[in-house]
């Protein structure tokens, strides 16, 4: 019998028969206007004139990492880990701007089990209950659970437990095997990044959604990763938005092969994920630490309706070569989506409304 993340890899007819398909979108790329007018007119139908933001706080408590992803420049063998009492502090300054999320994730250190990333959230859970805890990718679940003897289910029930309230859906990277064997040889395959989610979803635990582009994949290869969210998310309903996240070609290996898309480039992908995903993902985001502020607006105007988060602390892009800031406070945000002739909305981590 096929499990959920089996059947997601092979079932074809599960993608909604309102999504546009693959050739439709090759016609499109080719055409931007048509694009950028097609995927404002999506963005409307979804989201009206609301781009909205959530006030939060990354929190990156390790850089010690056994990877060897060869797009990161974050990892270090002698890098540092924070305490627990450097992370609550963190916490408490982030309640203080009346953030409504923690995000923790971290690199792969040497030997942590399920009971270490537990006590993290168990701390910062006990002390600030009211906190959403948005935290640990598919690749740290599925190395816990390797180091920890269990399966992908069981370290799941035990971070629900420990206070986890939903996760990022990094380590996607590109979800093509050919192309992670070049650029992250060691890190978990398209399948088992599939299980982990949508375990994960079917557990109650949601998730966001992310694509790593504009290294050495191709436009087909882009289609694949679309198809396969779009799978996930007609059988789990669990994605809660996607984010696209450029590459960043500072200080690592795969920086002297990457294509560095141009700024006509950034934006028609920001346009093409609001056509290949709709009507199954509705929230579009921007990276405003890789794009840049500027460039984050832009894109406003090309789909997206999401700015993401204040973050106060952002260290893997930076590391990469951001020239961005580590914070974007509520009021430059508002600024941003407010000058681009959009209404701002502060929101939660599950795209409720805060404050319009």
């Amino acid at each position: 019998m096929l499990s959920v993340s089996d059947s997601v890899i092979m079932n074809m007819s599960s993608v909604s028969r309102d999504s546009i398909d693959e050739r439709e979108l090759l016609d499109l790329w080719h055409q931007p206007l048509r694009l950028f007018r097609l995927a404002n007119r999506l963005r409307q139908a979804s989201c009206r004139d609301e781009v909205s933001f959530v006030i939060n706080r990354n929190i990156n408590f390790t850089n010690i990492c056994v990877g060897s992803c060869k797009f990161c420049a974050f990892r270090s063998s002698y890098g540092y880990f924070l305490s627990e009492s450097e992370i609550l502090e963190r916490v408490a300054s982030a309640e203080r701007i009346k953030a409504t999320e923690i995000c923790l994730q971290g690199g792969l250190a040497p030997e942590m089990v399920v009971e270490d990333y537990c006590e993290m959230l168990e701390a910062v859970h006990q002390n600030f209950p009211r906190m959403h805890l948005h935290a640990y990718s598919p690749m740290e679940v599925l190395y816990m659970s390797r180091n920890s003897g269990i399966d992908i289910e069981d370290a799941l029930i035990q971070l629900k437990r420990s206070g986890l309230s939903s996760m990022p859906g990094t380590a996607a990277e590109i979800l093509v095997d050919s192309v992670r064997r070049r650029i992250c040889p060691e890190k978990l395959t398209t399948m088992e990044w599939c299980h982990v989610i949508t375990t994960a979803h079917m557990m109650g635990i949601p998730s966001t959604s992310t694509m790593l582009y504009g290294h050495v994949e191709s436009l087909e290869d882009r289609l694949k990763h679309f198809q396969i969210l779009k799978r996930i998310q007609c059988q789990t309903h669990g994605f809660t938005e996607f984010v696209l996240l450029p590459f960043m070609a500072g200080n690592n290996s795969l920086g002297p092969l990457a294509k560095k898309p141009d700024i006509l480039e950034h934006l028609k992908m920001h346009a093409l994920s609001r056509v290949a995903l709709y009507p199954l993902i509705t929230n579009i985001q921007v990276s405003w630490t890789k794009l840049g502020r500027d460039m984050a607006g832009a894109t406003l105007s090309w789909g997206v309706n999401d700015l993401g988060g204040t973050l106060m602390e952002e260290n893997i892009s930076r590391s990469a070569g951001s020239k961005e800031g580590q914070y974007l406070s509520p009021q430059e945000m508002e600024e941003i989506i407010v000058n681009h002739g959009r209404k701002a909305a502060q929101r939660n981590t599950l795209y409720e409304l805060v404050r319009s």
